[in-house]
């Protein structure tokens, strides 16, 4: 089970105080040595469903006229849940949809892959949510490291991040 860390990362305060500034406490735990590199891990850590865990994705959209990506989106998806890129770029009015590349990741959310939050990013991103989510009376989402985690309702998630729910996974 993952412990309440005594002192908190940095990126894991900045997830914090995010969400107390809109009069949320998180309560971050933090996994013991070695961490949760799958979804799998992370649920065997807390001690849920691996569904249970949110997966915070970023993915980059492009049209056919351009080769550069044109924006960042952001898709959170239920543990054993892929994303459908088709199915995404669809949503988002794009021809394309792919990975992002870490380090634009970064830059854009202020997270490294791994630890993105589903919250308090750099910059506003357009976000979807799985609706199988919504089947938990809690998740699991990162808490801005690959080692610090945090459960909260659904429907304070889809509230905190503006998510539109819709259906863009397999699994």
């Amino acid at each position: 089970m993952a412990e309440a860390p005594a002192d908190l990362h940095r990126s894991a305060e900045r997830v914090a105080a995010w969400a107390a500034e809109r009069s949320l406490v998180l309560e971050i735990r933090e996994y013991a040595e070695g961490g949760a590199r799958t979804a799998e891990d992370a649920a065997n850590a807390v001690g849920c469903q691996v569904d249970q865990i949110v997966k915070s994705m970023i993915f980059e959209l492009s049209s056919a006229e351009s080769a550069e990506s044109d924006e960042l989106v952001l898709a959170l998806t239920a543990g054993s849940n892929r994303v459908d890129p088709d199915a995404l770029a669809a949503l988002a009015g794009a021809d394309r949809c792919g990975r992002a590349d870490p380090e634009r990741v970064r830059s854009v959310t202020g997270y490294a892959i791994g630890g993105v939050p589903p919250f308090g990013h750099t910059n506003t991103l357009r976000t979807w949510i799985d609706p199988h989510l919504s089947s938990f009376e809690v998740v699991w989402a990162a808490a801005g490291t690959p080692r610090h985690v945090f459960p909260i309702a659904p429907a304070t998630l889809l509230d905190l991040t503006g998510a539109i729910e819709a259906r863009f996974t397999t699994g």
